[in-house]
């Protein structure tokens, strides 16, 4: 039970933190405005109340010394899963920081980067958020109080994270995984441009084939025209010297 309920809060942190990155690839576009702002703020707000609870639940876990072996492994390898969507939540965190200083709304200094994205981002935070329709509330203090806030909890992420390497000494490179690497690749679910891909590579192999073929005949005939000059000067020298003595 406690491995489905790990699992299943992961899943949920991770799905917030991918919806918080999309959002912060539309900062500083021609799609950002206050009501993107107002979304980055409530997701991250969400993807820091699941990392604690996340943290929480795996930290009392892997303390528990009565876990069999196979549990242990296991909640290990979701503690690194869980690692790696924090530092990723950490580094989009400083990087909506950097641009939103960069591209204020009320008082703009540069004109907005024409990205091509167009559209509204509301279907995008109102998935984060498990929410039909988003609530928007006018903040006028979006390019000040909000930056603060956001630079507040860029500090309590980084000191959560170490923390949480002090509490839990797990080596990243001790986890096995469970499935091969490129697993994702051989499933037969997998039909989107990875296959396209592979087909495209198996495709290609015979022409390798049939090139290396065709390179060496061009090499041989190579060898037989140096071959065929070396003869030339070399009868040009001959009667250059005959004609001389004579």
């Amino acid at each position: 039970m406690g491995k489905e309920e790990c699992k299943t809060m992961l899943d949920a942190l991770n799905k917030v933190t991918a919806c918080y990155r999309h959002l912060v690839i539309a900062l500083g576009s021609t799609s950002d405005s206050q009501n993107l702002r107002e979304e980055l703020k409530k997701t991250r707000k969400k993807a820091q109340e699941l990392a604690v609870a996340n943290r929480t639940k795996l930290t009392s876990l892997l303390k528990d010394k009565t876990i069999s072996k196979e549990d242990r492994a296991e909640y290990e390898r979701l503690w690194v899963l869980f690692s790696s969507c924090m530092e990723l939540l950490e580094v989009d965190m400083k990087r909506s920081l950097e641009i939103a200083q960069d591209f204020p709304l009320k008082v703009p200094t540069r004109h907005l980067i024409q990205t091509g994205m167009t559209g509204s981002t509301t279907t995008v935070a109102a998935r984060a958020m498990s929410v039909q329709n988003m609530k928007y509330e006018a903040d006028s203090n979006i390019d000040t109080a909000d930056l603060r806030d956001l630079q507040a909890e860029i500090t309590q992420v980084s000191q959560m994270m170490e923390e949480m390497e002090m509490k839990v000494q797990v080596a990243p490179w001790a986890v096995e995984a469970k499935q091969e690497a490129g697993a994702e690749l051989k499933s037969n679910m997998s039909v989107g441009n990875s296959s396209v891909g592979v087909i495209s590579i198996c495709e290609e192999e015979p022409k390798e084939e049939e090139g290396g073929g065709g390179s060496r005949e061009t090499g041989f005939a190579s060898i037989c025209a140096v071959i065929g000059f070396f003869v030339i000067v070399i009868v040009a020298l001959v009667l250059g010297y005959l004609v001389v003595n004579m």
